[in-house]
């Protein structure tokens, strides 16, 4: 019987052939994304996606469709699919009464905008700076003045638009709490060093002195019931009311100037 030779056993290629082969590998796959990249880039910026229509959903009764698109547009750059929509949201939140604006892409040529308006809560003033609003969420925002239906809308007077939405939550609270003298918080302005202070549209004023909003609330409830004896026995409306006083209050009346109780201490 012919005496059979052992099989070689196939030896490994140097490392540096495997190198090679590795890195040519490598150069294949990263040529073949690239040219899909550009590919993709390409079909990207084809005349077919560009942005043909806008639909406007939402609340558009301070502005119509026409004039958002005519204020947004040209602020808008890109295509479908190379738009910002973070810009365009913030191109469409720059149109007065537009609170919030939410752009979403709708294929392929298209985008939908959803908004929401400010809706008027109050006038916002500062001695150094022109009147602006304050929406019902207690944010300034700055609006054509003569687009303001609502002649009795109260006024906010402060330093820092921050606070707005806290004087605007005081204010709610202090509303129900003057009506029993049939009147109502016309201007609610907050100094500099923290105290409080209202105009009634009786054109009473009345210093509601420093403090938390429920001490604010509390003072003022103590002093509405009971300064009705006060008018009742002098028959004379209320000018001006000092609520800062540690036990009690002093009342000034047209024509007529009283204090309620000893007044020991103030808080400013």
């Amino acid at each position: 019987m012919p005496r059979q030779r052992p099989t070689p056993t196939p030896t490994a290629p140097p490392i540096d052939v495997r190198l090679m082969n590795a890195t040519a590998s490598v150069l294949f796959v990263v040529a073949v994304l690239a040219l899909l990249g550009f590919g993709l880039a390409w079909l990207m910026r084809l005349p077919a996606f560009t942005l043909q229509a806008v639909r406007i959903d939402g609340e558009v009764g301070r502005n119509s469709a026409a004039t958002i698109r005519a204020n947004a547009l040209p602020k808008l750059a890109g295509n479908f699919f190379t738009l910002d929509l973070v810009k365009a949201q913030d191109a469409f939140q720059s149109v007065p009464w537009v609170r919030r604006a939410v752009v979403s892409r709708v294929w392929p040529d298209r985008i939908a905008v959803r908004l929401e308006e400010h809706r008027v809560a109050a006038w916002w003033h500062r001695e150094d700076g022109d009147d602006k609003l304050v929406n019902l969420q207690g944010e300034v925002f700055e609006a054509n003045p003569g687009d303001v239906e609502d002649e009795n809308l109260p006024t906010l007077v402060g330093a820092d638009e921050r606070q707005a939405a806290a004087m605007l939550a005081l204010l709610r609270r202090l509303d129900p709490v003057f009506a029993p003298l049939e009147a109502r918080v016309e201007t609610l302005a907050l100094s500099a060093r923290g105290s409080w202070r209202a105009e009634l549209d009786s054109g009473a004023d009345i210093e509601l002195g420093r403090g938390s909003d429920d001490e604010v609330v509390a003072r003022s409830q103590a002093f509405v019931g009971t300064v009705g004896e006060v008018t009742q026995r002098y028959s004379r409306p209320l000018a001006s009311a000092d609520l800062r006083h540690a036990d009690g209050y002093a009342v000034k009346l047209r024509g007529v100037g009283t204090v309620d109780a000893p007044a020991k201490k103030k808080s400013n």
